[in-house]
């Protein structure tokens, strides 16, 4: 957040000096300095989000520019409420989520921190085209907010700036339609009685492939091999632009002290025949506490309530008893052999498997 918006300031400042009252920033209807107040707009109200814990609107407030400051002003203003929200991050608990609209209704510090980096590295483009300027922020902060709040964009290698303006309708990339409309995603958490599902994010995936934590304070022994395994498959699939953020990979994080104690999630969206696989692991110091049941549980009523999914489908080894115990317990039942050897067949194994599946 302070490079972002030191970035800006340092190209702002240097402008101060033109007509940004006279001057549309870029494509947009604004003016530049209409913009440029949009962007400490946007930061006041992200870190409001955030020190408010608001859970269900926005707060009701608004920041306004005194009367007659200037540019070299406005850009004061840029900074102290880029500070804010640095420090809103900076404080917050990670497991503290609050409102935002899209697409989840909610977002946690590193979500907003991304939305807010968004902000002034898109809005600094705007003012700096429509003065005849050119900007171009560090590509690493390009890098993270397409990995954060852009799971769904495929980047292109090396030019993550030109891809965060093509994913924003600002710019074009080679082989790719322009684009008129656009969202970010934050990521999707689902509840349950003890954990909460935290949808793991391309950024987060990468850290864990690497050896990290991805943003997770883990029980002793966790993440376990295989969380670090789906994580590089999430990763991957990302880099190829077929990555779809729910139907990827969720850490389940204890409500009563916020540990990280396991991995849940699907192997890929719904085939066509509305079918879809799910997966999972815990921490070894995690097991035999009911965890993996209650977050099976949880998943599969999100999955089984829309209208894309009608059948859960998990392989398990049949040599894995702890883990087909688990299975029954949230409610799936043991398909036909037949079902069994083309699960063994889709999946490219010899071992023998035991295939269950729970329909909505």
């Amino acid at each position: 957040m302070e490079e972002a918006v030191a970035s800006c300031a340092a190209l702002l400042r240097a402008a101060a000096g033109r007509d940004w009252d006279g001057v549309r920033a870029g494509r947009l209807e604004w003016s530049c300095r209409r913009t440029a107040e949009h962007i400490a707009s946007d930061l006041i109200a992200y870190a409001g989000q955030l020190a408010g814990r608001a859970g269900t609107a926005y707060v009701p407030f608004e920041i306004t520019v005194d009367e007659g400051t200037g540019a070299a002003g406005v850009v004061d203003v840029i900074e102290t409420t880029g500070a804010l929200l640095a420090a809103a991050v900076r404080t917050t608990p990670r497991e503290v989520r609050a409102f935002h609209p899209y697409p989840f209704r909610s977002a946690n510090r590193e979500g907003f921190a991304a939305m807010g980096v968004a902000e002034v590295l898109l809005h600094t483009h705007d003012i700096a085209e429509g003065l005849g300027l050119p900007y171009e922020p560090p590509a690493e902060l390009c890098a993270r907010v397409l990995a954060t709040i852009f799971p769904h964009v495929r980047p292109e290698p090396d030019a993550p700036w030109s891809t965060l303006l093509w994913a924003t309708g600002r710019g074009d990339l080679p082989g790719r339609e322009p684009l008129t409309e656009w969202r970010w995603n934050n990521n999707l958490v689902i509840d349950s009685e003890r954990l909460t599902l935290q949808g793991v994010t391309p950024a987060a995936a990468a850290d864990l492939r690497a050896g990290g934590t991805g943003g997770f304070e883990w029980i002793e022994g966790g993440p376990f091999d295989g969380t670090r395994d789906a994580s590089g498959m999430i990763a991957s699939a990302y880099e190829k632009g077929v990555h779809r953020p729910e139907w990827g990979m969720f850490v389940l994080v204890r409500r009563e002290d916020g540990l990280a104690v396991g991995a849940i999630g699907f192997h890929g969206v719904p085939d066509e025949e509305a079918r879809a696989e799910v997966g999972y692991d815990l921490a070894e110091n995690a097991r035999g506490r009911g965890y993996a049941t209650e977050a099976l549980r949880a998943l599969s009523a999100w999955a089984l309530a829309r209208d894309d999914v009608k059948i859960l489908l998990a392989a398990i080894d049949r040599e894995n008893a702890p883990s087909q115990r688990v299975i029954a317990r949230a409610g799936f039942t043991r398909v036909s052999e037949d079902m069994e050897k083309l699960a063994r067949e889709l999946h490219g194994l010899e071992e023998p498997l035991r295939l269950y599946a729970r329909e909505a």
